[in-house]
């Protein structure tokens, strides 16, 4: 290599050292946040909820900011800033960046409707203990300092609420249902506990139709599933009708025709659902057949729920349950004297305590002690 060409070498070499080094101090150390960042994460029926947010204390080195939190460092209502966005902002409901809320789903809080997606929350604490909530579109602002109104999906008023002391500010869900969760911001003496709410049935529907159009759409199992969930909560018959007939097309078992017999009862088909049951409790044990008698019961089929407790009683003459079954069904046929005698045979075989407490409780009111 010529002399030349080594200098140049060496120059290039030297200025990208040069860079890299102006690069290297110009970055700073990462160190501990005052108030670290956390995140909860829970699932409601089947949406996820997720919130990110950063967690002041009350007492923080040393310092007890009891009773100055709310109205003082958290001011009142929305706050005049002179800088940023040059606006009225509320707080950040939390510390640091946007505190961020996510939402796999459609849901509502407080029955109002929120799209799914990711907002900056923030609230604006009222004296009279009333707090707003507002999902904003924005999530990228630096605490509530660029916040804009405009940006708004949502707002909502819910009450706050006295609380036991919480130093380090804490997001749980205090209270769940099968399709609801209220997610609580709690901090020195204080709660804000909002509701957020699914529509579960279409969320589970819509996944059973996606599912089904998978590997599982092939079987009896999933089409069936799918159609059962539909009965047992007395909703989609059409669809699942057409789920029902997928499964039992595929496999005919008591399952399969026993949830098709079940829909048509609740779609007010009484009489197209007994051939279906009657096959059905050809091919039943001794649960299944107890458990057809109870569904015709429940769909005012008191005639044919009698029919199966029957049949259940002639296969197992010594099981005491199909004896107290047997009475219930022939109680809401009006046969009362015949409910009595089968109770008290129940009773004669020695019944299992939950067996035992059904037919001394159904003797008392038929006036039998």
């Amino acid at each position: 290599m010529k002399s030349g060409s080594t200098t140049s070498l060496l120059f290039s070499l030297l200025l990208l050292l040069a860079t890299c080094a102006t690069t290297l101090i110009g970055q700073p150390l990462i160190a501990p946040r005052p108030s670290p960042a956390a995140t909860l994460q829970q699932q409601i029926g089947m949406a996820n909820v997720t919130i990110n947010y950063s967690r002041p204390q009350v007492i923080n080195n040393g310092n007890d900011r009891s009773g100055k939190i709310w109205g003082n460092l958290v001011a009142y209502g929305f706050n005049k800033i002179n800088f940023a966005s040059q606006g009225e902002i509320p707080w950040r409901a939390g510390a640091n960046e946007n505190t961020i809320i996510t939402f796999s789903d459609d849901v509502k809080i407080e029955g109002k409707s929120l799209q799914a997606g990711a907002y900056g929350l923030h609230m604006a604490i009222h004296e009279e203990g009333k707090a707003t909530l507002i999902f904003s579109k924005n999530t990228t602002s630096w605490g509530s300092f660029w916040y804009y109104d405009k940006e708004d999906a949502l707002r909502v008023d819910v009450q706050m609420q006295d609380h036991a002391f919480t130093n380090v500010l804490t997001y749980e869900f205090v209270e769940f249902g099968p399709n609801h969760g209220t997610l609580a911001l709690n901090w020195e003496k204080k709660s804000i506990p909002f509701k957020i709410s699914i529509d579960g049935h279409e969320m589970a529907l819509a996944s059973f139709r996606d599912e089904l159009r998978g590997v599982k759409g092939f079987g009896w199992q999933g089409p069936l599933s799918a159609a059962n969930y539909c009965l047992q909560n007395n909703i989609n018959h059409e669809e699942a009708m057409t789920w029902a007939d997928r499964a039992m097309g595929n496999t005919k078992n008591f399952q399969t025709l026993s949830v098709k017999s079940g829909l048509l009862l609740q779609m007010g088909k009484g009489e197209e659902a007994v051939p279906f049951a009657d096959e059905a409790s050809s091919l039943a044990n001794i649960n299944q057949l107890n458990g057809l008698g109870y569904l015709m019961l429940q769909n005012q089929q008191p005639k044919h729920a009698v029919k199966y407790f029957k049949l259940n009683v002639e296969k197992n003459p010594e099981n005491a349950n199909c004896y107290d079954s047997l009475g219930e069904g022939l109680m809401a046929l009006g046969e009362n004297e015949k409910a009595i005698e089968s109770f008290k045979k129940s009773l004669s075989l020695n019944p299992p305590p939950f067996v035992k407490a059904n037919s001394l409780k159904n003797l008392e009111k038929l006036g039998v002690k």
